[in-house]
């Protein structure tokens, strides 16, 4: 049963990062150049949304945070060995 388990937590984090961050990136991308406003395709303008590009903004950070935090779990054995400096305290040793 601990095999099927690790399996399947293994499958739900590949399917987060794997093809939700590229998700939440691009729904940043659209959120923020939405909020841009500017003029469509008739002439018609379009007002800024300060709230969709602070949404847009918002996603931006949270990608890269979760990126940047990837690389230092990747990375934290080294990070201890060469600066003593424990970034995940909480977290159990292997």
């Amino acid at each position: 049963m601990t095999y099927f388990e690790s399996i399947f937590k293994v499958l739900v984090v590949g399917l987060l990062l794997g093809a939700g961050l590229p998700a939440v990136f691009a729904a940043g991308l659209v959120a923020f150049s939405n909020g841009g406003g500017g003029q469509n395709a008739d002439g018609t303008t379009v007002a800024p949304n300060p709230a969709l590009k602070f949404l847009g903004i918002g996603l931006f950070v949270f990608v890269g945070w979760v990126i940047l935090t990837a690389v230092l779990w990747i990375t934290r054995a080294t990070i201890i060995h060469h600066t003593g400096i424990d970034l995940f305290p909480f977290m159990p040793k292997k």
